[in-house]
């Protein structure tokens, strides 16, 4: 073989060799190692919060038991008062065409009542005389009574019309009085505005709405898909917007059979006694939040949710335990109660695998694989 031949197979080979290295290394894979983390015990409180306002327990309106015009209000809105105490008076401002009726019906009857009275004494007179029987006589008694009586009424009416009461009831009527102890919170009227008694046909003009502020009660309303979980009696804790940094105890006592629709989604009203704090002063309507506790596990199995991933096919959430330097296996779980951070694991895994947190690969960690 020729000097010359022998060098084309020399530098044949290097480009060979050369060729093999290049591809080598192109095909060559790292191993990427990613951080993990071990299953821990933990307890795991799942809540919900109900959104409402802090409201008073008991709250009554007062209505006038007369139509007509505000004279005199007595208190303001904030006031504190007992029972018995007078808010405002009331001035009767009679209507003139009813005015006008009640005197005519009053003059009518006396016409009768005379009428009546003259035949009573002339038919007595003849009874006394045995001119006429007794049961005669008792009919013209009766009739004589009875326009008697007529008559008182019809006084009566028209008193009632002219000043709002027949005799010394008058201010009871007339005077608007606090019917319970407490915190006067709304006075809506004012002096002159005319004011109309509740009956059976109209609710009546409110003068004036008193509240017991010592006794509060959180109102809110929770989803469908929560109110199942919920249990009379249970402890919330209620955030009051304008009081930060304070959460008051509370204990629910209601919660409604029926729901109503908002917004699509049916909601459900809740109630709570709220335990109050005597260094605040908490005013009805306060927007509120409470956190009420659906479920509670306590020191069990889990891990951080975002250890997470579901298969796209099933749905089925699973996890990547790490089985060697680099590898990892895919391993469906079940899981528990979760308090939106950390999930509990009932089965899948255990105290001791390392899981794969998937979207941390370690820069520090790439090593080939030869």
């Amino acid at each position: 073989m020729s000097k010359r031949s022998k060098i084309i197979l020399i530098i044949i080979a290097i480009g060979f060799i050369a060729a093999l290295i290049w591809f080598g290394k192109k095909n060559k894979k790292s191993i990427v190692e990613y951080e993990t983390e071990t299953p821990f015990r933990t307890t795991i409180v799942k809540k919900t919060v109900a959104t409402g306002k802090v409201i008073p327990l008991e709250e009554i309106e007062i209505k006038p038991q007369i139509t007509g015009i505000i004279d005199k209000i007595v208190l303001l809105e904030g006031s504190k008062v007992k029972k018995g105490d007078l808010i405002a008076t009331v001035r009767v401002v009679p209507n003139e065409q009813s005015l006008i009726s009640a005197k005519g019906r009053v003059d009518n009857t006396k016409i009768r009542l005379g009428n009546a009275e003259i035949s009573y004494k002339r038919s007595k007179n003849l009874f006394d005389k045995g001119v006429i029987p007794r049961a005669e006589f008792e009919n013209v008694e009766l009739t004589y009574n009875q326009a008697k009586q007529d008559l008182k009424n019809a006084q009566n009416d028209f008193q009632i019309i002219k000043r709002g009461s027949a005799g010394s009831g008058a201010s009871a009527n007339t005077n608007i009085i606090a019917q319970m102890s407490g915190t006067i919170l709304e006075i809506p009227v004012k002096e002159g505005d005319q004011v109309i008694q509740s009956n059976n046909f109209n609710a009546g003009t409110t003068i004036a709405s008193i509240a017991d502020m010592s006794k509060m009660i959180f109102e809110g309303k929770v989803d469908e898909s929560e109110v199942g979980k919920l249990v009379k009696g249970t402890d919330i804790e209620v955030s009051i917007g304008a009081i930060e940094g304070k959460k008051f105890p509370a204990k629910l006592n209601f919660i409604a059979p029926k729901g109503t629709e908002e917004g699509g989604a049916v909601q459900f009203t809740i109630k709570g006694d709220v335990s109050l704090d005597d260094k605040f002063f908490i005013r009805a309507g306060y927007s509120a939040n409470a956190d009420i506790v659906l479920e509670k596990k306590d020191s069990v199995l889990a891990i951080k949710e975002a250890l997470l991933r579901f298969d796209k096919k099933t749905e089925k959430p699973y996890v990547e335990v790490k089985t060697g330097e680099g590898t990892y296996e895919k391993k469906t779980i079940k899981l528990g109660t979760s308090d939106g951070v950390n999930v509990q694991i009932l089965e899948g895994v255990t105290k001791d695998d390392e899981i794969k947190i998937w979207n941390k690969a370690s820069k520090d960690d790439k090593k080939p694989n030869n």
